[in-house]
């Protein structure tokens, strides 16, 4: 899930997020200490989280729907898991396009949202409450083999990740895939920070907008206010690269598609120069994967 560019729970900027707490140098990539503390934190910002995303924002409409409905190549009438589906957003994007969806969140309160916001029109959707390293969970919640599966911006907000890849190979039917979108662990995560940069060259102001990194290669965690307002600050886990795919590869998973996405040089200003949007459109703050089960 994204808000206003700038604004988003994906892409706090430097100057709104509460690093609040960091983990010390791990080789490993879960933080099980903080699953119940992740359930608590979501629960009790899910009415000013819905209220702020409603039905999406240019994040969801520029950046991660396009190329999540071009990987999934979703027909009608397949099964689709909706991981982590907060409010339900993806889950009614799902459904209008056809699919059967079972959809599910950690928080209690993000499923009444979700259910709220849904009706007849949004097609066929079963939400339920459940821990995505719940493999039991998940493979009761799926009474049948699914065609495809959706995490949209939610894996950096789990504790523990090798579950979900390790229970949706089982689950997926052979040639089904798992598509996720997330910030970009490389410029949009807890150890980078836009920057803007103004000098004269040969008697002209040159204006440069990039992205500093001070940290990438160790998994961490951190806490940090998606919103400005928001009640609780929430943990995100940073996950290089190829520790966040080498889980799914071992799990048995084929990587067969990757789009990096960035905002058009075209796209409308946000609220401040140094928040993603047109400014930044050579750096892509979210990067969307599939992967096949063979």
């Amino acid at each position: 899930m994204a808000l206003a560019s700038g604004e988003a729970k994906n892409c706090p900027p430097s100057a709104e997020r509460e690093d609040l707490a960091e983990s010390s140098t791990l080789s490993a990539s879960s933080f099980p200490e903080y699953r119940h503390e992740v359930k608590q934190v979501w629960n009790h910002n899910s009415a000013y989280w819905d209220s702020y995303m409603g039905e999406g924002n240019d994040f969801v409409n520029v950046l991660c729907w396009p190329a999540i409905e071009e990987l999934l190549e979703i027909e009608p009438g397949q099964m689709v898991l909706d991981i982590a589906c907060g409010n339900g957003l993806t889950s009614r994007r799902l459904g209008r396009l056809g699919a059967r969806v079972i959809a599910f969140d950690v928080a209690e309160e993000m499923i009444r949202f979700a259910k709220q916001r849904s009706s007849d029109e949004d097609g066929d959707i079963q939400f339920h409450v459940l821990d995505a390293s719940d493999e039991s969970g998940l493979e009761r919640i799926c009474k049948e083999r699914i065609d495809a599966a959706l995490s949209n911006m939610a894996l950096f907000d789990m504790a523990e990740i090798e579950p979900v890849f390790r229970t949706l190979h089982r689950l997926l039917k052979p040639g089904g895939c798992f598509v996720f979108s997330m910030m970009h662990p490389c410029f949009n995560q807890a150890h980078s920070a836009l920057f803007c940069e103004r000098e004269e060259v040969d008697g002209e102001e040159v204006t440069t907008y990039g992205v500093r990194v001070a940290g990438y290669m160790t998994p961490t965690m951190h806490k940090g206010r998606a919103l400005a307002g928001q009640p609780l600050p929430q943990p995100y886990f940073h996950r290089p690269l190829h520790a966040l795919l080498s889980i799914g590869l071992e799990a048995g998973f084929v990587l067969t598609g990757i789009e990096e996405r960035a905002f058009p040089a075209s796209h409308p200003p946000g609220r401040q120069d140094v928040s993603w949007g047109p400014n930044f459109s050579e750096i892509p703050p979210v990067i969307i994967f599939r992967m096949l089960r063979p």
